[in-house]
């Protein structure tokens, strides 16, 4: 649709609470599954505007639901929300933002819910940096009466919802025997040695993989003291691909560096996920398409995102099991600011960035709209999300 001024003068209207909330947020940054006062801060600013919710949602203590349901016969549109901070640097990723924006963009889009005839949700999701919640949310029957899911990101430039990777979080751990180093190695079994053997396995392994996927990893145990043969070390990797094919076929590649190692020291060795798993993203294309044309209503040129410079997302899980989209906004008019930074982190409180914002929320809030306008391409909608999951 159009630019709406009536659509600009209700997102004004609440352009104060919501800048308060992600300074709030910015200047209380918690880490996932710790986000209490972020958490409470998104709820009460649901409440005071009529969402009616349900807290510790699925038992997670900092996740939510909150519901604004006119009709169930009605489509369903849902806002996903993060508030996790990054250790040390707090918001470097920019979740204060994010979260701020899209529970404002449910908050607007419920005031066009009797006249367009839907229902709106919003839901809270925790931890996104680590073992996010949405996957939790993908696997339970958050989904079952939502009908079209979008989420945002801040980054330095405005990008098209695209896809994401895959990723895998294993930690895999070696077990020897400890002797004295130097009067009686030859009683011991490194597992450090396994450990570095691994590592470097892997780094092999790169030569022959596909340059769309990533293995990177660190030796988290490594031995207590020089002077005794390590009995047990640990390492961790995060194992990317773009699709689940490629991951799997990855992961059994990297078990067996690690098995081969474990082999060559006489040591043992386990291996487990320390972090849940993310499935790569799929975008709607037809639901992309609605809010890429609305976005150019606003007079932004949406650009493609860089396939070398994709990370994971848990909402690659929620759209895999809804249709789905997570296009980004700028944050940094003048110069490129890189997630995971304090530059990143500060960017997220200048006019700039807020007035962006302004304009991600009038884009979803738009999209939303057209979407509930249209039966026709409601179900169109739908039938490419069937065929894309196959």
């Amino acid at each position: 649709m159009k630019k709406n001024k009536e659509i600009e003068k209700v997102i004004g209207k609440y352009k104060n609470e919501m800048c308060e909330l992600s300074k709030y947020i910015y200047d209380n940054p918690e880490l996932g599954f710790k986000e209490e006062k972020s958490s409470k801060a998104h709820v009460n600013y649901l409440k005071k505007h009529g969402f009616e919710v349900k807290e510790n949602y699925l038992g997670f203590n900092t996740a939510f639901r909150a519901d604004y349901i006119l009709d169930p016969s009605y489509p369903t549109f849902a806002f996903l929300s993060e508030y996790d901070a990054l250790p040390e640097i707090g918001h470097g990723c920019g979740h204060n933002l994010l979260g701020a924006t899209d529970t404002t963009a449910g908050i607007v889009l419920k005031e066009f819910a009797k006249e367009y005839k839907l229902n709106v949700v919003v839901l809270g999701t925790p931890a996104e940096e680590t073992s996010g919640v949405k996957v939790d949310m993908a696997k339970a029957d958050t989904f079952d009466d939502i009908d079209f899911a979008m989420c945002t990101h801040p980054n330095f430039k405005w990008l098209q919802s695209g896809t994401s990777m895959a990723m895998d979080a294993i930690e895999f751990e070696f077990f020897g025997k400890t002797a004295h180093a130097a009067e009686s190695p030859h009683e011991g079994l490194n597992a450090l040695d396994a450990a570095v053997s691994f590592y470097t396995n892997c780094s092999y392994l790169r030569q022959q993989i596909k340059t769309s996927t990533r293995i990177h990893g660190i030796i988290k145990n490594g031995g207590e003291a020089c002077n005794i043969i390590p009995e047990y070390t640990s390492v961790q990797y995060y194992i990317r691909a773009l699709n689940m094919k490629d991951l799997n076929d990855l992961r059994q590649k990297i078990i067996n560096c690690a098995e081969a190692a474990a082999v060559a020291t006489g040591c043992k060795m386990k291996y487990h996920n320390f972090e849940k798993s993310y499935n790569n993203m799929i975008t709607n294309n037809k639901m992309a398409q609605i809010f890429k044309d609305n976005t150019g209503n606003l007079g932004i040129d949406l650009q493609l995102k860089d396939i070398d410079s994709m990370g994971s997302l848990d909402m690659g899980n929620v759209s895999q099991v809804v249709p789905s989209i997570n296009p980004y906004f700028s944050i940094s008019k003048d110069k490129k600011v890189i997630a995971h930074t304090v530059e990143f982190r500060e960017a997220t409180l200048t006019d700039y960035a807020i007035k962006e914002s302004m304009k991600m929320i009038e884009a979803l809030v738009m999209t939303a709209i057209d979407i509930a306008k249209d039966e026709n391409l409601q179900e169109e909608i739908k039938k490419e999300f069937y065929e894309s999951i196959r």
